[in-house]
């Protein structure tokens, strides 16, 4: 599940359309228009399909992340913990976590096969600057996953700032298994576990796999 889930999140958040500035976008317009085109370039990216992550770790830097405001999930999932790091930590925080989501993100986009993503209407006020685009995943054969996409609204556009999958929220998830890892080894040992973490993720993935 948790692959189905990051697989849905870096097609759902790819890349915005040359002709149209992410500030200018509506959150739900912007997920749900550039859906289609990071779908295309999995579908024809052969050198994707084989399973070659440099390729798509260069994917993922370049078109996914810039959506993600990572010092602000980091801060909530260290949570009340934060206050406690030295400003080099908190940086170093923020570096482990960027790093472990974009190995685990470009393992994910390997398994892509023939998911498809539904849209729920979204109201929001002008002035409304921190939404919930709510949206369903769907796969033959297995029932509809809800997906909800916790967004706020900055100078450079619309970023994710938590994704819940079934109601369970991804910082709320890491707010746990972070709380542990300080217990038991401080901050430098959450930094630690972080670095080991990214470490197994990369080393986990498939070198290759025939595409489809």
């Amino acid at each position: 599940m948790l692959r189905l889930f990051l697989t849905t999140l870096a097609l759902v958040l790819g890349t915005t359309t040359a002709s149209v500035r992410a500030a200018d976008v509506a959150p739900d317009v912007l997920a749900r228009t550039t859906t289609q085109d990071v779908i295309a370039v999995l579908k024809q990216d052969k050198d994707i399909q084989s399973g070659n992550l440099n390729k798509v770790y260069q994917l993922v830097e370049a078109k996914i992340l810039p959506n993600f405001d990572f010092n602000r999930m980091t801060q909530l999932a260290v949570g009340k913990n934060w206050p406690r790091a030295s400003a080099q930590q908190k940086q170093a925080l923020v570096t482990e976590f960027r790093n472990l989501l974009v190995r685990t993100y470009a393992t994910s986009l390997t398994a892509f096969s023939n998911q498809s993503i539904d849209f729920k209407p979204l109201t929001m006020k002008p002035d409304d600057d921190d939404v919930t685009v709510r949206s369903e995943i769907r796969q033959p054969g297995g029932q509809p996953l809800p997906i909800d996409y916790s967004m706020y609204k900055t100078a450079f556009g619309w970023k994710v700032y938590d994704v819940s999958i079934d109601g369970v929220s991804l910082v709320t998830n890491y707010r746990a298994s972070f709380a542990s890892a300080v217990r038991q080894g401080g901050i430098d040992g959450l930094i630690k576990t972080l670095a080991a973490q990214s470490a197994r993720a990369g080393a986990q993935a498939k070198p290759a796999r025939s595409g489809s």
